[in-house]
Parts: C-alpha cells; structure tokens; sequence
C-alpha cells in the first residue's frame, strides 16, 4: 500500500509540475509559441524575450507556485511525501509529458518546492538568486547558484532531510544547463536585457 501511495503522489506532483504556464500565457495573450522564440525554452526567461514583462512575471509566480503546492499538498494529505513530491513536481517541469518531455530548466519550481520543503531553504534560494542575478544580469549563473545554494542551505538551517532530494535536484538541474555553462566558458551567454 505504500508504495502505491508513493507512486500516486509522484504522479499527481509530476503532473502538477508539468503543466507548461509559459506556453499557456503566451499563447493565450497573443505572443506566439514560446518554443519558436529565444531558447526555445518554456521558462520566464524566454517569456521575457518576447517583452512581455507581465507574461514573465506571471510565468516566474506559476511555474514557482506550483512546486510549492505540490510539497504543500503531498505533506497535508501524506505527511512525510514531502520530498518525493519535490522532486516529481521538478521532473514534471522539466520533462511534461504533454510536450514530448522537452520542457524548462527547472529552475522557478525549484524555488517553488524549497519554499515548501522549507521556508528559510527558500529565502536562501531566492536571496542567492536574485543576488547574483543582480551581479551578473545571466540568468543561468543565478539560476545555477541558486539550486547549489539550496541543498547547503538544507543542511545549515536543520533540515538536513531534505539536502539529498534538493542535492539530486541541484545535479539534474545543472545537466539541464550544460548548454548555458558551454556558453559561459566562451563568452556568449546572453545577459538580462541582452538580444541574445
């Protein structure tokens, strides 16, 4: 019985996490399909090379929202599946099934499912974040810093039980970026703002 609770709360935070805002919002106000622009990708920073600020915004709030609500709801409903449904909601970001798996890099759900676990694993997400986003306007290295931030902030804060979910997120995360990390080594990642 156990395990067929586990595998129903994987699946209810996978598809939790998989619905794509970012393609939604965009098509629904008029700016195209998000996977024909920029990166291709369907986060809030490709959302923002469409110069919707709001769509963007709003994109960042959903995409965050929903990794929160699923470790919410797994701890409500089962408590101790918490972890489990943080790394599901992830997967569903990144890997949605309704578009053939190729979905964002995971990074605002991240946010989303630290906040969750968490609220101080959260704080320190976002502050790493913004911090180094405000340092060197790239996204990638904010985004990166900020899920290697979190598993480290699991541990200092006293929550060490969630440092190996947040840890294995953390390495899945990074894969996902091992075209924008290509890019920093040679200079052309593209910066906030930028036309890149």
């Amino acid at each position: 019985m156990a395990f067929a609770y586990s595998i129903g709360i994987a699946a209810a935070a996978y598809l939790l996490g998989s619905v794509p805002f970012g393609l939604l919002l965009t098509r629904l106000f008029g700016a195209g399909d998000l996977r024909a622009i920029g990166s291709g990708n369907i986060g809030a920073t490709n959302v923002l090379r469409t110069g919707r600020k709001g769509l963007a915004a709003a994109t960042l709030l959903l995409d965050l929202a929903k990794g929160a609500a699923a470790v919410v709801l797994a701890r409500a409903l089962f408590p101790g599946s918490e972890a489990l449904a943080a790394f599901a909601a992830v997967i569903g970001h990144c890997f949605p099934v309704w578009l053939r798996f190729n979905g964002g890099k995971g990074v605002a759900t991240t946010m989303g499912v630290a906040l969750g676990l968490a609220w101080p694993i959260g704080l320190a997400y976002a502050a790493v974040w913004l911090g180094v986003l405000a340092v060197t306007r790239i996204s990638s290295v904010g985004g990166m810093c900020a899920v290697i931030a979190a598993p480290i902030a699991a541990l200092l804060v006293g929550e060490a039980a969630y440092a190996p979910v947040l840890g294995a997120i953390a390495l899945l995360v990074l894969w996902l970026h091992r075209a924008n990390i290509a890019r920093l080594r040679a200079g052309t990642e593209p910066r906030i703002g930028s036309k890149g």
